[in-house]
């Protein structure tokens, strides 16, 4: 084996990691025993796959992602007919049989993401879908709340993977000049999945009863499950090239030969090492925790967005089970507006050209802010005209507009923020960043909507969601803190992964 120094990589802002990792991959392969790849245009690079496999990997893992976030809320409309089929009365249960799985979403990454930076990127994403799909037939099948909550919560363990690994996997096969596309597909599951979740799910459950919500999900994880198995290859270049260093070692007798970039670190202190990595990121980088805080109030706001619905439109407008999931539309729009927008323009304006010449400006990932400066202001604005034209009974259309504003600024806050993540930290720990920043996420995803009965009950509609609107209003000065400070703040505090 050769003996070859450990270098953690630094995450600041004279150093880009997917550059250095290239420039220290060209400087050693004048080592004869470095496997490194067969040219610049080896088709074995991820990099070098054609536009439609990277295309079509990237729509199997955000579609693993839709159907794990459909999931959450795709039982919401049955919650409270499964709390009169297992005979108990207590409304912060009922509202946790929704949530619980967001906090296998938020513990889940811490364990698995990094794991994924070592073993690579498939076997993580075949076992978590196969134990994902276990876990859901334990949920259709539960006899008490007790057995489904310890399901509900082990799926959401399950599908944490392709949260986060997601993001290294579209690191690894596109360049931060062009994930802008690919990032807005893969960052809309969690928003559109719990948008769809309740327009399917009240049908569903009015018709066919709760247990189908998850009979339905099974089959939508099965056949994306099977697509996976038999088209997704390994993404992770460090995985790659081990593989083709230890077949080379098996054909040329050379025990000699080692992958580029493996610094043959003994692999319990490489997992070791790995799995402390998300919890050093998030308490060592100001903009993380800033980006992870930021994301986690967001989130939160879709969660008691949702939790108010049922009585907005069932109580106040007379709209039955089923007809009340149709009010998730509006925000379903917005999202769907912004997620568009982001993708055509993201990368655009990171690109940027210099107002002197026709040439591409240096590269600066803080330019990811800019959408999020002109957008974040329609969150505060959108909640402000959910709350008050509910409070006041205006026409039902009123406060859809207004969560499809709101749905618009959330898009565009959470795409550019996990954006701006995966730039940073590129292939080499893009999921262990990103395990960071969920963890708060689907914490208080999961905690706060039980505060809503609470909020709303003391406060009313119109100043329950005005008092959202002025900390999200408040929170407008976060892009504005990361475009101009960043990458001082990333030179002062850099982050050794």
């Amino acid at each position: 084996m050769l003996d070859k120094k450990i270098t953690p990589t630094s995450c600041d802002a004279d150093k880009d990691i997917e550059k250095s990792s290239v420039d220290e991959k060209t400087t050693n392969t004048i080592d004869p025993n470095i496997v490194d790849w067969d040219g610049p245009d080896d088709l074995q690079n991820p990099r070098n796959w054609s536009k439609g496999h990277k295309r079509f990997n990237v729509i199997l893992i955000s579609a693993s992602v839709l159907y794990c976030n459909l999931a959450t809320t795709m039982f919401s409309p049955g919650a409270n007919i499964m709390e009169k089929e297992f005979g108990y009365d207590n409304s912060a249960i009922e509202t946790l049989t929704v949530t619980i799985a967001s906090l296998g979403f938020a513990f889940g990454p811490l364990f698995i993401a990094p794991l994924s930076e070592v073993f690579g990127r498939l076997p993580i994403y075949r076992v978590s879908c196969i134990c994902y799909m276990g876990f859901t037939v334990g949920c259709a099948r539960s006899t008490n709340v007790a057995e489904f909550l310890v399901f509900r919560l082990l799926t959401g363990f399950a599908a944490s993977p392709f949260m986060t690994t997601g993001g290294g996997t579209i690191a690894d096969l596109l360049d931060k000049n062009e994930r802008g596309a690919a990032m807005a597909m893969f960052t809309s599951g969690p928003l559109i999945g719990p948008v769809l979740g309740p327009i399917v799910g009240g049908f569903v459950t009015q018709d066919l009863g709760w247990r189908w919500s998850f009979y339905l999900i099974l089959m939508l994880a099965g056949a994306v499950s099977i697509l996976g198995f038999i088209f997704m290859r390994e993404t992770s270049t460090l995985v790659i090239l081990k593989a083709k260093a230890a077949r080379l070692r098996k054909e040329t007798g050379n025990s000699n030969l080692c992958a580029a970039g493996d610094n043959q670190i003994p692999i319990k202190k490489l997992v070791t090492h790995a799995l402390k990595r998300p919890i050093k990121i998030l308490l060592t980088s100001p903009l993380i925790l800033l980006a992870a805080i930021y994301l986690a109030f967001i989130f939160s706001v879709i969660m008691l967005f949702f939790s108010t619905f049922p009585g907005v439109y069932e109580d106040t407008y007379g709209w039955s089970v089923g007809v009340t999931g149709l009010a998730y539309i509006g925000i379903g729009i917005g999202c769907a507006i912004a997620i568009f927008t982001f993708g055509k323009f993201s990368d655009r304006i990171v690109r940027g050209k210099n107002s002197d010449s026709t040439n591409e400006q240096k590269y600066r990932a803080e330019r990811r802010m800019i959408l999020v400066m002109y957008f974040c202001f329609l969150v505060p604005i959108g909640l402000f005209i959910y709350g008050w034209t509910a409070y006041y009974q205006v026409h039902w259309i009123a406060p859809i507009i207004g969560t499809g504003i709101t749905g618009m600024g959330i898009v565009m806050i959470t795409s550019s923020c996990q954006t701006y993540v995966i730039d940073l930290f590129g292939p080499q720990a893009a999921a262990s960043a990103l395990s960071a920043i969920t963890l708060l996420r689907n914490m208080s995803g999961a905690c706060l909507p039980l505060a809503a009965s609470a909020l709303y009950d003391k406060l009313g509609l119109g100043w329950g969601n005005s008092v959202l609107a002025f900390i999200a209003l408040g929170f407008t000065v976060v892009p504005f803190i990361f475009y101009f400070y960043g990458e001082r703040l990333r030179e002062r505090f850099p982050v050794k992964v």
